[in-house]
């Protein structure tokens, strides 16, 4: 008689719960599709361990700094201050840039300068960099293997209990594409929802108008909800160059001055403005594009006016400009 054994012995298994973006109705309009890793697709553990480690200062040398300290919900995930304070108080190189909408970032270049590619690879720089965490991802995984919760919330969400900065990342970065943006006044008066004021319409109309605001090249229409190509553009702001920008990455020359294009959504939220927060107001901002371009050999074709020092707009297009710009805050976004 031959006996067939049965084992049984308890394995512990995993299945993380599917949750997938929800794209909002403008984005689905217009097939614009998120950016989503086949090795990192959205759970619903991934997310909570995401944000748990987002807003946890394990991730720096002493403990003091989490991701949320540069990057503040209240600003639309950026710093109020135009340089962040890192774990040594020293101050970063450039103005944190604000976080939403990244899983619609199609080109996946990420900083100011591009220097990074994807969102799981652009959370491993600040964790090292001596100006901002000033840590190392040694340090990382032995605190978080340690850690009586971590281990427990990284096998639920990845199927084991080894944490490695891999692993890290990638929550992360599943938290950071549920930073969606889509619920403006100016998102509801496309869905017709609501109206825009004269002033704001008027501003859209400079905004659209090549031959006054002519910001539509850089900053998208009402066709890219995303206000912004994404791109990297040299926008007159210096005649000499102390940082290089994409310049730096690329080695080319041709590209000494530029940098990536943000968004104009929730600019209410997210002063000061450019990669080295110079502008405190969105009139310094208007003013700078209106007369206050600086030329040098590699300013974008784009500011076409750079001979008239830029587009000469008269006070009340400056005025209508900032309402319409206005009209592109997210209440809802900064409340959720």
């Amino acid at each position: 008689m031959v006996l067939l054994a049965c084992n049984t012995e308890t394995v512990d298994s995993y299945t993380p719960t599917p949750s997938p973006l929800e794209i909002p109705q403008l984005f689905e309009a217009r097939i614009l599709n998120p950016v989503i890793p086949i090795d990192n697709q959205q759970t619903k553990e991934g997310i909570a361990l995401g944000k748990k480690l987002f807003f946890d200062p394990i991730l720096s040398i002493n403990n003091t700094i989490a991701c949320a300290n540069c990057h503040l919900p209240q600003n639309a995930f950026t710093d109020s201050n135009r340089f962040s304070n890192g774990v040594n108080q020293t101050l970063s190189k450039r103005n944190a840039m604000p976080l939403f909408n990244l899983a619609w970032n199609y080109d996946e270049k990420f900083f100011w300068d591009g220097s990074v590619f994807s969102l799981e690879h652009q959370a491993i720089q600040p964790v090292i960099d001596v100006n901002e965490m000033g840590n190392t991802w040694q340090n990382v995984e032995q605190s978080l293997n340690s850690h009586p919760e971590y281990p427990e919330l990284f096998k639920q969400a990845f199927g084991t209990s080894k944490i490695d900065s891999t692993l890290v990342t990638k929550a992360i970065a599943q938290f950071e594409r549920t930073l969606i943006s889509a619920t403006s006044k100016f998102d509801k008066f496309l869905l017709g929802l609501t109206t825009l004021t004269p002033q704001e319409q008027n501003g859209f109309n400079v905004f659209m108008d090549e031959n006054r605001g002519d910001c539509f090249h850089c900053h998208g229409t009402e066709n890219n909800p995303l206000w912004t190509d994404n791109l990297f553009h040299n926008n007159g702001l210096d005649s000499e160059f102390t940082d290089l920008g994409l310049g730096a990455i690329t080695g080319d020359p041709a590209d000494n001055g530029k940098f990536k294009t943000p968004s104009i959504r929730n600019l209410a939220f997210t002063a000061p403005y450019m990669h080295d927060g110079r502008f405190s107001t969105l009139e310094e901002v208007i003013n700078h594009y209106s007369e206050g371009l600086k030329n040098s050999s590699t300013i974008d074709p784009l500011m076409k006016k750079i001979a008239q020092g830029g587009v000469q707009l008269t006070n009340e297009d400056k005025a209508n400009l900032k309402a319409f710009l206005l009209t592109l805050t997210d209440f809802d976004f900064i409340k959720n």
